[in-house]
């Protein structure tokens, strides 16, 4: 009861900050410049493309959905080896390298990673599937055609401008030959 008591002021403040902040937006959006409505509108308009291309492409789906691709062994693989879901993926030279944790740990996570899988890359690519926006998605596909998505914690992270500069490279080099 006293938990009630205490808590639902909070309800409360909470649900009149939120609104403060809502009108606060709009009074914003308002006031803006036509310049800054435009790009307001450009940015939600690509934010909008960009959603439905991860809907068209499947980027939404963990994986292909076959258990017995490499994708799915993977999974399976992973997935007995801890229950955390955050993984590590790095490139190592001919390597994509997944790393996690032992078990579920919730302080220095990074400290405990250890490599689970290592593939290389004569048997599977880490793509990113929507170069042309701002995404947190990376696909790693498989040779047998089977892929996982993986998601990135920043928008642009380190792999995404890795791959972009390995990609804008492939492409000079076919344009010279």
């Amino acid at each position: 009861m006293l938990g009630v008591t205490l808590g639902t002021p909070l309800l409360y403040i909470g649900k009149l900050l939120s609104l403060l902040g809502a009108g606060e937006e709009a009074l914003k959006r308002m006031l803006s410049t036509t310049g800054e409505q435009e790009r307001h509108r450009a940015a939600k308009l690509e934010e909008k493309r960009r959603d439905e291309a991860v809907v068209e492409l499947g980027l939404d789906k963990t994986f292909d959905g076959d258990w017995n691709g490499a994708a799915g062994r993977l999974l399976l693989q992973w997935y007995s080896h801890s229950s955390h879901h955050q993984r590590l993926v790095a490139l190592a030279g001919n390597r994509i390298l997944l790393a996690a944790p032992p078990q579920r740990v919730s302080v220095r996570r990074d400290a405990f990673m250890q490599v689970i899988a290592e593939i290389p890359v004569a048997e599977a690519d880490l793509v990113d599937p929507l170069p042309a926006y701002r995404n947190d998605r990376l696909r790693l596909r498989f040779k047998d055609g089977s892929w996982l998505t993986l998601i990135t914690e920043e928008w642009r992270s380190e792999l995404h401008r890795y791959l972009r500069r390995h990609q804008q490279s492939d492409d000079s080099r076919a344009a010279e030959a």
